[in-house]
């Protein structure tokens, strides 16, 4: 049986529903993965750290700790809030996991989207692990599609609605609901962001394409490079508009690869009726790939929540245990 020591940096709506995930899934971890994990450590910028039930001055002193756990894995679980300026602090915590000789699965989208290469190669000479895969589409399986099934491939480029908030809020405006009741009742459900302008302004959904492009295409952005245009007071108009022409209006993030350089954007796209994003209603999301040897590829996530989000650290954390060494 392989023990496994965590140490959670963040305890907001992720990961309480994390933990309560490991809590409920314990037996069939045991039983399937031969895996028990134990929450050791917790810090939040309200309660501060602990590890153990002792205090800790900071995350950094808890992430010490846990590196000294005689544990078989050590794993960092990071699902703190977004800073869209420069994915601090998350970048440091997940930086001082890795040199502390832990492993590190989060939910942030910051760290991918801001400082993918060089922490993927701080984790690859530490011989730890680096996961994220709930960094984009809750818990569907973006980036271990590409890494473990796809082989030889070049992504290409690629278009999706990967943004729940902004999606829930153009269909229900369809509708001829207000703006500011769909985006309520997302606050509510825990989905939107805790700063609604991330969604709203399309940060969230630039940050998730600069994530893809840096792990999938080998680009090397931030969400600063992403061309962007959010959702605005026209946007409900301009819905109910498209639908009266035959259409939908989303919000698409895309990415191409052209002479060397990858292009990311995220802007209101109206669509084709027939298209497979058009016919994405509330919190629906899809993302197509474009590959080189197997053309077009998509994978749709009909719903989203915070339980999807919370599997997939789940996922990355029975990855781990799986395989321990970086490959």
């Amino acid at each position: 049986m392989t023990r496994a020591d965590l140490a959670l940096i963040g305890f907001g709506n992720v990961g309480s529903r994390f933990a309560e995930l490991l809590e409920d899934r314990a037996s069939r971890l045991a039983a399937d993965h031969q895996l028990t994990c134990r929450i050791a450590g917790r810090a939040t910028r309200r309660t501060g750290a602990e590890y153990e039930g002792q205090p800790c001055r900071d995350p950094f002193e808890m992430v010490q700790r846990l590196a000294a756990s005689d544990a078989d894995l050590r794993i960092v679980v990071e699902t703190t809030t977004l800073d869209i300026r420069n994915g601090e602090p998350a970048i440091a915590h997940v930086r001082a996991a890795i040199e502390a000789g832990c492993h590190v699965v989060t939910a942030n989208k910051g760290p991918v989207a801001f400082a993918y290469a060089d922490l993927r190669d701080a984790a690859a000479r530490a011989g730890v692990q680096f996961l994220f895969e709930g960094a984009v589409m809750d818990g569907v399986p973006i980036f271990n599609l590409v890494r473990e099934t796809l082989p030889a491939v070049t992504i290409l480029g690629f278009e999706g609605v990967i943004n729940t908030t902004t999606n829930h809020i153009i269909t229900s405006m369809e509708q001829g609901e207000t703006f500011e009741n769909a985006l309520a009742r997302m606050q509510a459900d825990g989905i939107a962001e805790a700063d609604p302008s991330l969604d709203v302004d399309g940060w969230d959904a630039a940050a998730k394409t600069a994530a893809l492009a840096n792990v999938l295409m080998g680009a090397q952005l931030t969400p600063h490079d992403v061309r962007r245009t959010g959702l605005d007071t026209n946007t409900g108009e301009a819905a109910r508009a498209a639908i009266a022409r035959g259409k939908r209006l989303k919000l698409v993030a895309s990415a191409r690869l052209a002479a060397g350089a990858v292009t990311c954007i995220v802007e209101p796209r109206e669509l084709p009726a027939g298209h497979l994003l058009a016919g994405l209603d509330g919190a629906a999301n899809a993302l197509i790939l474009e590959t080189d040897v197997l053309q077009r590829i998509a994978i749709c996530q009909l719903s989203g929540s915070l339980t999807q989000t919370a599997y997939a650290l789940l996922s990355d954390i029975i990855a781990i245990a799986r395989c321990p060494q970086t490959p």
